[in-house]
């Protein structure tokens, strides 16, 4: 037991599954009791948001809801990677260098007045609902796509070149299939955002609901069980599929993971 323990505190100590099931699930009971024992009143009670978990779900469509934002949240995703990936990979012309700094600078932009210019193009609507999501995600994805590119050193293409690759074959090698798992990364860990946003983009188009619109009702008339049954609902979905993205990084880039620290 005293050697499980020193292997806790221990930095990049190997700890066995065994110790490390029981001290997360230590961990977590001792959450559980914070919470039980929390004197505040603004914070339900376990069994409270439980209860309210059920009343959304039958009362309020809270399946429904979750499934629309799920597909929202995929959409934008999907789009914003595919516009972060395209003037990511362009950023090895110079043509295209200007582009995707001035994307990257929007990131300290808030979305006040960028709204009414996004309503004007899109219409309302889903439309804009993803427009406001994709532009969220990308000018966040665009600079991480960025620095992966221009992480490229140049021994890997000097190396790429003595094997007389042209130059999109050079390009296609080393940084896009040679930084593949770094790309992965960066978009795995700027997904979470779309599900930070939610909140915002389903407040701007309540028509289609959405866990963000039902948020919102119920934060309008306080209902605080229902506030955090909705969050955990959205903590849930975006865990998931946060471990779906782990586990397809893992599939097609299982190189990846050698040579990692085992920790």
């Amino acid at each position: 037991m005293k050697t499980a323990l020193a292997r806790l505190f221990t930095p990049h100590a190997t700890v066995p599954r065994k110790d490390a099931a029981i001290m997360v699930a230590f961990q977590v009971l001792v959450a559980l009791g914070i919470w039980i024992a929390w004197p505040m009143k603004v914070i339900p009670k376990p069994m409270e948001v439980i209860g309210a978990f059920g009343h959304l779900w039958i009362s309020y469509g809270l399946g429904q809801a979750m499934k629309a934002s799920f597909v929202t949240c995929v959409e934008a995703i999907l789009i914003a990677t595919t516009f972060s990936l395209g003037l990511g990979y362009l950023r090895v012309l110079q043509f295209f260098k200007p582009a995707g700094q001035l994307v990257s600078k929007m990131r300290f932009l808030g979305l006040v007045g960028l709204n009414f210019i996004f309503t004007l193009l899109t219409g309302g609507g889903h439309l804009l609902k993803l427009t406001v999501l994709v532009f969220g995600l990308s000018v966040f994805m665009v600079p991480s796509i960025l620095s992966i590119v221009d992480s490229v050193t140049k021994d890997e293409l000097d190396h790429a070149r003595t094997l007389r690759m042209g130059p999109w074959r050079t390009v296609f090698e080393v940084i896009v299939l040679g930084k593949a798992d770094l790309v992965l990364e960066a978009i795995r860990q700027n997904a979470a955002i779309a599900w930070m946003m939610l909140t915002v983009v389903e407040g701007l188009v309540r028509s289609e609901g959405g866990v963000g619109a039902l948020l919102l009702t119920q934060s309008k008339f306080l209902k605080l069980p229902e506030i955090y049954a909705i969050q955990f609902s959205i903590l849930c979905i975006g865990l998931l599929f946060d471990q779906v993205q782990v586990m397809f990084k893992r599939a097609v880039c299982p190189w990846s993971q050698l040579g990692l620290e085992k920790r």
